[in-house]
């Protein structure tokens, strides 16, 4: 990493939470490229749909230091 990258890394890691969330959205995108608008409005919709279920209790949930732990777990074993 160039010393520039590392100081915008160093710097945008200082954010709140939802800023950084922002931005790695937005870099992402910029390598992956426009995606097709039909895919997009069809993946939202599907998001809104998991959660208003997870918001009904229709759907379970994890809490997160169980899915990282799941996650290193399943890591490890590789």
């Amino acid at each position: 990493m160039s010393r520039n990258a590392a100081k915008v890394l160093s710097e945008a890691l200082q954010l709140p939470e939802q800023e950084r969330l922002e931005i790695a959205s937005e870099l992402l995108e910029s390598v992956e490229g426009c995606t097709d608008p039909e895919w997009r409005a069809s993946w939202e919709a599907e998001l809104a749909d998991r959660a208003a279920r997870v918001r009904s209790g229709q759907e379970p949930v994890a809490e997160w230091d169980e899915v990282r732990a799941r996650i290193a777990a399943q890591l490890a074993h590789r």
